[in-house]
């Protein structure tokens, strides 16, 4: 029996042949060199807002959680 990995790298490699790609080889016509400011401060943003949802959710949970639990009265 074959190795699957092997026969997944194998199917990629025939794949990137025929398109005529090269995945993880660094295209030399689509490498653009350095990450730009743009991309950096894209990723900050994204980044930033993550932690503000976050946190905002997380006080929600921690108010929740510290309100105590009433117990049930006998009729």
């Amino acid at each position: 029996m074959q190795d699957p990995m092997s026969l997944v790298n194998s199917t990629f490699a025939v794949i990137a042949h025929l398109f005529g790609t090269h995945f993880g080889a660094g295209d030399p016509a689509r490498d653009r060199g350095a990450v730009s400011i743009e991309q950096v401060l894209w990723y900050a943003a994204a980044a930033i807002s993550v932690a503000v949802v976050a946190a905002i959710i997380w006080s929600q949970i921690r108010t929740t959680a510290s309100t105590p639990v009433q117990s049930p009265s006998a009729p």
